[in-house]
């Protein structure tokens, strides 16, 4: 699985994109800065989109990326999300106030988007891609509005993407019966002196990621991602201070890994 970051941040500055990743180059998760990441002929590549939630910091760049990619393939982008998530979508997006409906532009038998929606804890397969199918989990996570992670397979491997969440239960034992799991990507968004403000956004901090950490069982990388802006440089100093139960790594923007 070639799996590139666009943006691994939770907020937005010149140096600090949003949160977009890329696998085989074609299928994103989230949409926080596509089209900042991407020439205009490395979007229109991108055919499969898949929502975790509805925060701006994971869907910004979602209807820029639809508009580059109008005309450019018989087959409109295909959008995943859940039933909740796709509600929020279509009516804060997508609803031609905030920006055209593409769902019926050029018409609506000739759509430029296509939503799919998606069952929590349901496998579906997107195909084909470089590197083979790729198989997709969604798994509810607890953040303050309706948010998926998402087990993502290709091959004999596994990575798992918690996306946004405060503590939680569900996706660590998921992770823990997942045999091939080979990563791990989780957020932590706040430094400790503001675990207020993470305990009311549903978010992490070091001492709180320290707690979900020792719920996961099994040994594998762990990399880390959403870091606030104003306070990475704070969050990177208590990382390296905390003593966590896995080693982990911060998620480097304009990386591609091989899992």
């Amino acid at each position: 699985m070639d799996f590139r970051v666009l943006g691994s941040f939770g907020g937005d500055s010149p140096d600090c994109r949003m949160t977009s990743f890329l696998i085989d180059g074609c299928v994103a998760i989230d949409a926080g800065a596509i089209t900042r990441a991407l020439t205009i002929d490395e979007q229109r590549r991108v055919r499969h989109v898949l929502i975790t939630h509805t925060h701006m910091d994971h869907t910004n760049s979602l209807p820029f990326l639809v508009e580059n990619s109008f005309g450019s393939s018989d087959e409109p982008v295909s959008i995943f999300c859940t039933k909740r998530v796709l509600a929020g979508v279509r009516r804060h997006l997508f609803n031609n106030d905030t920006w055209p409906d593409f769902t019926r532009i050029p018409n609506h038998l000739y759509p430029s988007v296509r939503f799919e929606e998606i069952e929590i804890e349901r496998p579906f397969t997107i195909s084909p891609l470089p590197s083979g199918e790729l198989e997709v989990t969604a798994i509810e996570v607890n953040h303050i509005v309706p948010t998926t992670g998402l087990l993502l397979r290709q091959g004999s491997s596994s990575i798992l993407f918690t996306s946004d969440t405060g503590p939680t239960e569900r996706i660590w034992e998921i992770a823990n019966a997942t045999e091939d799991l080979v990563a791990v990507i989780t957020e932590v968004s706040f430094p400790n002196h503001m675990q207020d403000v993470a305990d009311v956004s549903l978010h992490m901090t070091p001492q709180t990621l320290a707690v979900e950490l020792s719920k996961l069982r099994r040994e594998v990388p762990v990399y880390l991602y959403h870091f606030k802006p104003p306070y990475v440089e704070a969050l990177r100093a208590e990382l390296a201070a905390t003593d966590l139960p896995h080693h982990v790594e911060e998620l480097e923007q304009d990386r591609s890994y091989r899992f």
